[in-house]
């Protein structure tokens, strides 16, 4: 019998805010590497045989379904209103969501074996559901209050934390689904240190797994094809890519403080800098600061910047990059640097996150401290100075990468988490 053979038939995933879809809007609020992963996990466990309800938040004018392929769906229920709504600000409608689902499902009488929850809002409504349910609860947190509250501590009041982001709030409930879940699955190892010891949750309740990427879309290309993407795109040899979006946590601003080291080592340096979303006022405000700093700093005409990649153009994007950069303050673990890693562009990270713990230094990627300039503008500039370098960080990192997040991979091993939590379920029946 196959180890993921047929005790885990119909799964229950669940991610609250955002736009999640069959064809997510990346980019829009809250849009990001949370609804890839949910989205991508949904894809692998329908194509190894699961049944998958995706069930996420119905606002403004989605449909109630988005039918994905014959074993999956993302099932979208109404609560908080039909206007967008925060993830900082799902608190107060969280128990509607959980009356509004619990009525849908015995209403169409579906049984499901396992709920999959993610981020604390689907956590603390997954958790509710389960119980009531009588079912398995197994949850990805994706990010941690306490780490967020601590990294935005150093220029936010306590005061100003709470009222943005609520973090008491949050911290407790965060605090009562690791504890009363069935099992945590943690994307990093320094993710599982901080559950154990600022959420007192038990070894032998977490598994650390780390996200996927699609390994068919992000792939390396021969160097002749890269400079044909040059060309279309408009980028030069020596051009650092960064991308995400506009967030004080992913260090946009202590990249452009970097730049000016950069630019000394590599003077025809440039940055390619795709921050933001597509309709953001608040995300063109924090563009604007950045370009502020870069006029302070007299390194405008240095950047290019572009307020959205398509995602059909993003592979191309990295493949086309010098250098790609991630110089987040904090970083659970940081899909672009896997997806970039995996085009085979030489990566830069951060060494406040999960990602740097496991890769090999020189080899698969560089790192350094962000909050350092000197430093981390050095690092960018190190590939480009060295190419045989340059060339190993390409070939390794795509190795590394595609070998170790390809999402069919992680799929099973979740489902391998799943049983395992099921027999152990079933045991303890038996003994009591």
């Amino acid at each position: 019998m196959d180890m993921f053979e047929q005790s885990m038939n119909n799964i229950l995933m669940i991610s609250l805010h955002g736009y999640v879809s069959a064809e997510p809007e990346l980019g829009k609020p809250d849009t990001g590497g949370q609804v890839v992963y949910v989205l991508e996990l949904a894809k692998r466990f329908s194509r190894l045989g699961r049944r998958v309800d995706l069930v996420t938040r119905r606002f403004e004018d989605q449909p109630e379904y988005d039918d994905i392929n014959e074993n999956l769906r993302v099932w979208r229920i109404p609560f908080g209103g039909s206007e967008f709504i925060r993830k900082e600000d799902m608190h107060d409608h969280i128990g509607d969501f959980v009356t509004n689902l619990l009525s849908a499902i015995r209403l169409r009488s579906v049984r499901y074996d396992v709920i999959y929850s993610h981020y604390w809002d689907a956590g603390w409504a997954g958790q509710k559901i389960a119980e009531e349910l009588e079912v398995l609860h197994v949850h990805t947190p994706h990010s941690l209050g306490s780490w967020k509250q601590q990294n935005m501590s150093t220029h936010l009041s306590e005061a100003e934390m709470e009222t943005t982001y609520r973090f008491k709030e949050r911290i407790r409930k965060e605090f009562l689904v690791y504890q009363m879940c069935d099992h945590v699955i943690a994307t990093t190892e320094p993710q599982a240190e901080l559950l154990k010891r600022e959420y007192d949750l038990l070894s032998q309740r977490m598994t650390v797994v780390p996200p996927g990427m699609d390994e068919r879309r992000f792939s390396p290309f021969r160097q002749a094809e890269i400079k044909d993407l040059q060309k279309k795109y408009d980028l030069r040899a020596h051009d650092v890519l960064t991308l995400g979006r506009m967030a004080h946590n992913k260090g946009y601003d202590l990249l452009i403080r970097a730049l000016p080291t950069l630019f000394e080592l590599v003077p025809g340096a440039r940055l390619i800098a795709a921050v933001g979303g597509e309709d953001s006022a608040q995300d063109d405000a924090g563009v604007a600061t950045l370009k502020e700093l870069a006029d302070e700093l007299g390194i405008s005409d240095r950047i290019k910047w572009i307020q959205f990649i398509e995602e059909a153009d993003l592979p191309d994007y990295y493949r086309a990059a010098a250098v790609f950069s991630m110089s987040s303050r904090y970083e659970p673990f940081g899909m672009v640097a896997i997806e970039a890693m995996s085009c085979g562009t030489p990566t830069v990270i951060t060494v406040h996150g999960g990602l740097y713990e496991l890769i090999d230094y020189g080899k698969h990627a560089l790192y350094a401290d962000p909050n350092r300039p000197l430093e981390y503008g050095t690092m960018l500039a190190v590939p480009m100075l060295y190419p045989d370098l340059a060339h190993q960080l390409s070939v390794e990192g795509a190795r590394f990468a595609r070998r170790n997040f390809g999402w069919t991979g992680i799929a099973k091993q979740i489902l391998t988490i799943f049983n395992a939590v099921t027999q152990e379920a079933a045991s303890n029946v038996l003994r009591s």
